[in-house]
């Protein structure tokens, strides 16, 4: 099964064409839940070193 999956998936990558609108759609959609995930993980220790430095700074 993970043979057929990699001779898809290689076949698929050593293709010529161009990618499409639906590719790169799926990219953004991608990068946008890594970026969303990442505020939402680091937000709130963000917030609290800020809150420091400005502390820190008054």
């Amino acid at each position: 099964m993970l043979t057929a999956l990699y001779v898809k998936t290689r076949n698929a990558m050593a293709s010529d064409e161009g990618a499409t609108a639906v590719e790169y759609g799926i990219m953004v959609a991608g990068i946008a839940v890594l970026i969303v995930a990442t505020v939402f993980l680091l937000g709130g220790r963000l917030d609290a070193l800020f809150e420091e430095v400005r502390a820190a700074i008054s």
